[in-house]
């Protein structure tokens, strides 16, 4: 490998291993200081961890395949952000102080990724595409297998609804949703693979040679693995601890600051996509993850609970109840809107700013009416969409698909701007315009 080479993986990759030193001093000492010191060292090495698992996990596409290697890769990319909520769950099992905890993760991090994720790396591609081709583009237009991804996410969404509905997470349940996720990676297995597209410094590891590039990735995965791991409880507990001394709010700070730190490297690397002109690409990684949140994580739930001591049912208490109805009815909208395999520029700003009202009105009847008001928009979306409900919903159960049907039904005007015209050059492509396919 030439010193070149090595020099621009170097950086980023020891930038990322020194923020970790902090905590893995402090877990290996024993050392327990102040809580807000705690919680700043244990959460940057959670962020900075995380950017490495998601940089091994791309670059280790290049020379792993099949639905082994899908499984593992799956896993390990979402360890993050799981491990702090099953840590939650597994210890409400012998502790009921943290059962008002053990969901609060999840449900935070789901609507972070839909409530600001998916507009911000909407937004982002409009405006490089509208730059690119000197017109404003008011919709992305997403591939046609993502519709497959969609109808994964569409039935999730559906069965999400029995959380809030019985107030618990049975181990029925929890099966069920892990057995969705199994089937879910068969599926993408089966899927025509194709050449990963890498960015930023996935690329840099990806352009090493073979051996180098499996000595690293294996080094980064491990590395990164028991620094989560080794963090995880730390994390979890300094936040409690910082809320009671600060007088905040302990439930939104287990809700909202553990997702930032794990959600962070998987938002950098969606809006790296949008910046690039891939934005079908960049809203296609988001609406996997958002697959994973409602399958594998819930799915783990009950089981950690019944595993730290708990019974057969992970009984959520009314806020959880609350937060449970607000985050389906969010998912429900989004998949909703998004049946047509186009994501307009009005969704963007309507989750986004639906996603910032609930700072501003943070009490129980304002959760109720965003509740009702994600389900009414829901409700309209369904109806004026409802030709492509059933082939939505039955996708992840057809061989690959062949045109979409928003492609084979409007042809040259799937994508519209304001001009009304699609431009000739490169940029529809920009947008996530795919142009329509002709049959033989």
């Amino acid at each position: 490998m030439s010193p070149k080479l090595a020099r621009p993986i170097a950086r980023p990759i020891g930038l990322c291993v020194a923020l970790t030193a902090p905590a893995l001093i402090l877990r290996l000492s024993g050392v327990h200081p102040a809580a807000a010191l705690s919680l700043a060292a244990f959460g940057t090495a959670v962020v900075a961890a995380s950017f490495l698992l998601a940089w091994a996990a791309e670059a280790a596409r290049l020379d792993i395949a099949g639905p082994l290697a899908i499984a593992i890769l799956a896993v390990i990319a979402v360890l993050p952000e799981y491990a702090v909520d099953l840590y939650f769950s597994y210890t409400a099992g012998h502790n009921p102080d943290y059962v008002q905890y053990a969901a609060a993760n999840m449900t935070g991090s789901n609507r972070l990724l839909l409530g600001l994720g998916w507009p911000v790396v909407v937004i982002i591609s409009l405006w490089v595409a509208s730059r690119r081709s000197g017109r404003s583009v008011r919709e992305l237009v997403l591939q046609s297998g993502y519709r497959t991804e969609l109808g994964f996410l569409f039935i999730a969404s559906i069965a999400a609804f029995l959380i809030p509905l019985s107030g618990q997470i049975s181990l029925v349940l929890g099966f069920a949703l892990l057995g969705f996720f199994v089937f879910y990676l068969w599926k993408a297995s089966r899927a025509e693979a194709s050449e990963p597209d890498l960015v930023g410094p996935a690329a840099r590891i990806g352009d090493l040679p073979r051996r180098a590039r499996r000595l690293l990735v294996t080094g980064l995965f491990v590395f990164a693995a028991a620094v989560i791991v080794a963090s995880a409880e730390p994390f979890a507990e300094s936040l409690i601890s910082t809320g009671t001394q600060l007088g905040i709010d302990r439930f939104l700070l287990v809700q909202w600051v553990a997702p930032l730190a794990s959600e962070a490297p998987e938002f950098i690397v969606a809006i790296l996509f949008a910046v690039h002109g891939k934005g079908s690409d960049a809203i296609g990684t988001l609406i996997s993850s958002k697959v994973s949140q409602w399958t594998l994580l819930v799915g783990s739930l009950p089981l950690a609970y019944l595993a730290g001591g708990g019974g057969t049912a992970l009984v959520l208490d009314s806020r959880q109840v609350e937060e449970f109805l607000l985050t389906a009815g969010q998912t429900l909208l989004g998949v909703a809107a998004l049946l047509t395999l186009r994501f307009p520029r009005w969704l963007a700003f309507t989750l986004l700013g639906l996603f910032a009202v609930q700072y501003a009105l943070p009490g129980q009847g304002a959760r109720y009416l965003l509740c009702a008001i994600y389900g009414g928009i829901a409700l309209v979306a369904l109806i004026r969409n409802r030709r492509y409900i059933l082939p939505t919903l039955t996708a992840p159960f057809r061989s690959p698909p062949g045109p979409s049907l928003a492609e084979t039904a409007l042809g040259p005007q799937i994508e519209r701007i304001e001009q009304d015209d699609r431009p000739a050059d490169a940029s529809a492509a920009a947008a996530g315009y795919s142009p329509p396919r002709t049959r033989s």
